[in-house]
C-alpha cells in the first residue's frame, strides 16, 4: 500500500503542513510572475512608441515656443537660442528618464542576486590581483554611493577582505554605476559609455592594486582595526522567487530613480542653457586638446563639486558639444564623482589622513593619465 508523507500532506489540525506551504507558495509566485509579464508587454510596447515621438514633439513645441515670442518682439538670434535650449530640455530630459527607468528596472533585478552581505562574502579572503577586478566588477552592478563610504569600508574591512580590494569597490561603485552608464548611452551614444566604463573599471581595479601593494592597513583608524567579525555576522542567503526579484527591481525604480530625477532634469537644464546660449567652439580654448593644462585643472576643479552622475553628466555633454575635449570632460566628470570633496570627509572616519592623501592621489593620477590618453587617441 503506497504511504504518503507526512510532511508533504495537507492539513493536519487546522495547520497546513510545510509541503503544503510550500506549494501553495510557489503556485502563487507562479501566479504573480505571470501578470507581471503580461502586464509588462504592453507597458514596452507604450514606452518604445513614446521614446520614438520624444524628438518630434519636442521640435514642434520648441517651434510653437518660438513662435510666441515673437509677440515680444524679441530679436531673432535671442528667440532662436531660446528655441534651441527649449528643444534640448523637451527631448533629452524625458528620454533620460525613460532610459533611466527600463535600465534601473533591469539591473535592480539583477541586484537581487547580491546584497551587501553576499558582496562582502564574496570578496572575503580572495586575493588581491583577482579580488581587485571582482570588486571593479561587482562595484558596477551594487547599489552605492559615496554616501555609503563609510559603513561599506567598515563592512568589508571587518568581513577580512584586503583593503587595496576594498578601494577598487569604493571607487568603481559610485562612479561606474548604471546611472552613469544611461545617461551617457543616451546624450553620446555606445562608444563613449563603453570608453567610460571600460575606463572606470580600469582606474578602479589599479588604484586598488597599488593601495593594496603599498599595505598601508595601519593607516586606518584604531579603531576600525579593532573591529571583528563575531559569530554573529554568520550569514545564511535568503531565497527570492522570480517574482520577488521583480519586485526588486520595481523596488530600484521607486528608490533611485526617485532619487535621482531632480538631479537629472537639474543637470540637463544647465546642458540646455549651454547648448542654447554658448557659442560652438568656444570651450576648445579652454578644455581643448591643445590646451596641455586642461585635464589636471579640469580635475582639480571637479574635487569641490559634490555631484552624482545624474547631475553632471548632463552639463558635461553640453560642453563636449561646444569643444571640449573628451578626455578632458571624462576627466572632470570622474574627478566630481570618485574624489569629491564631501567623499574624503566622509572617509576621513576611517581613514588617517596619509592614507586618505595616497588614495585620492593614486585615483587623481589615474584620471589624468585616462583623459590624456584620450585626448590623444579621440
Amino acid at each position: 500500500m503506497k504511504t504518503i508523507d507526512e510532511n508533504s500532506c495537507a492539513c493536519n489540525d487546522g495547520a497546513c503542513a510545510p509541503g503544503a506551504m510550500n506549494i501553495g507558495e510557489n503556485s502563487e509566485n507562479r501566479i504573480t510572475t505571470a501578470r507581471y509579464i503580461l502586464a509588462g508587454i504592453p507597458i514596452l510596447a507604450v514606452w518604445w512608441l513614446l521614446y520614438e515621438l520624444l524628438e518630434p514633439v519636442a521640435r514642434w513645441l520648441a517651434a510653437h515656443f518660438a513662435q510666441y515670442l515673437t509677440v515680444f518682439h524679441l530679436s531673432p538670434g535671442v528667440i532662436e537660442h531660446l528655441r534651441s535650449t527649449v528643444e534640448f530640455f523637451f527631448f533629452e530630459g524625458p528620454k533620460v528618464l525613460m532610459l533611466l527607468l527600463l535600465v534601473v528596472f533591469g539591473v535592480g533585478v539583477v541586484r537581487s542576486w547580491f546584497s551587501p552581505e553576499k558582496t562582502r562574502k564574496i570578496l572575503a579572503g580572495k586575493r588581491e590581483s583577482a579580488g581587485n577586478v571582482l570588486a571593479a566588477l561587482l562595484g558596477v552592478v551594487t547599489p552605492f554611493c559615496s554616501c555609503s563610504a563609510c559603513p561599506l569600508f567598515i563592512g568589508f574591512v571587518s568581513a577580512s577582505v584586503p583593503l587595496g580590494v576594498t578601494f577598487s569597490f569604493l571607487i568603481s561603485s559610485p562612479m561606474v554605476n548604471e546611472v552613469a552608464l544611461v545617461l551617457l548611452y543616451g546624450l553620446f551614444g555606445w562608444k563613449i559609455a563603453a570608453i567610460y566604463m571600460s575606463t572606470g573599471l580600469v582606474i578602479a581595479i589599479i588604484a586598488g592594486w597599488t593601495i593594496g601593494r603599498l599595505k598601508m592597513e595601519h593607516y586606518l583608524e584604531d579603531w576600525v582595526l579593532e573591529l571583528q567579525v563575531g559569530e554573529s555576522a554568520a550569514w545564511e542567503e535568503e531565497k527570492k522567487s522570480f517574482a520577488d526579484r521583480i519586485r526588486y527591481g520595481l523596488e530600484a525604480v521607486r528608490e533611485i530613480v526617485g532619487r535621482v530625477w531632480i538631479y537629472v532634469l537639474l543637470g540637463i537644464a544647465v546642458g540646455a542653457g549651454i547648448h542654447g546660449w554658448v557659442p560652438t567652439g568656444t570651450m576648445a580654448s579652454i578644455m581643448g586638446k591643445s590646451t596641455w593644462w586642461s585635464v589636471p585643472v579640469a580635475v582639480l576643479i571637479g574635487i569641490p563639486f559634490y555631484s552624482n552622475a545624474a547631475g553632471i553628466i548632463p552639463i558635461v555633454s553640453a560642453l563636449m558639444e561646444k569643444g571640449a575635449a573628451l578626455g578632458t570632460t571624462l576627466a572632470f566628470m570622474m574627478s566630481v564623482i570618485a574624489i569629491s570633496l564631501p567623499e574624503m570627509v566622509i572617509l576621513r572616519k576611517v581613514l588617517k589622513p596619509r592614507l586618505l592623501m595616497i588614495f585620492a592621489g593614486v585615483v587623481a593620477v589615474g584620471i589624468i593619465i585616462v583623459g590624456y590618453l584620450f585626448n590623444v587617441l579621440i
